[in-house]
């Protein structure tokens, strides 16, 4: 807008830089993106190992042929499974690890909290069900 009605060299740098140190209009900057919702809080679990959540620890340095860390808590007692694996697991290789270190010890949880897609915590539960030998039969009630 400053150059609607006036021009100097350099003009468009020096008015960049001003907003950018300007207090007040960096408070009274319009956001575009939208304000976050109120964030949800998970219920408290009745039981250990029922509700779990698991995240890895990768970029590791290369040890023994692993490189990250599956990372498994209990959200109740926050006890903690740390398993060594690599920064390529693939499903297969995470219902593997979770079938020998997870399920041995605590049978299947209700609900596990990953950050992975919902495409990749969908077949793990897909791969974990056919390891155990648990058959899935998908209920079609609310389709057209």
């Amino acid at each position: 807008m400053v150059t609607r009605n006036f021009w100097w060299p350099g003009v468009t740098k020096e008015v960049k830089q001003y907003v950018e140190e300007c207090n007040s209009c960096q408070r009274n900057k319009n956001h575009i993106e939208q304000p976050a919702d109120k964030l949800m809080p998970n219920s408290i679990p009745e039981r250990s190992w029922i509700h779990i959540s698991a995240d890895f620890i990768t970029k590791l340095p290369l040890v023994q042929g692993y490189n990250a860390i599956l990372v498994v808590v209990d959200r109740l007692t926050k006890m903690v499974h740390f398993i060594p694996t690599t920064k390529e697991t693939s499903v297969e290789d995470l219902a593997r690890l979770f079938r020998d270190n997870m399920w041995k010890l605590h049978g299947l949880p209700k609900s596990i909290i990953l950050d992975r897609g919902p495409q990749f915590v969908a077949g793990l539960i897909k791969e974990l069900n056919r390891m155990l030998g648990i058959k899935s039969k998908i209920s079609a009630i609310f389709h057209s």
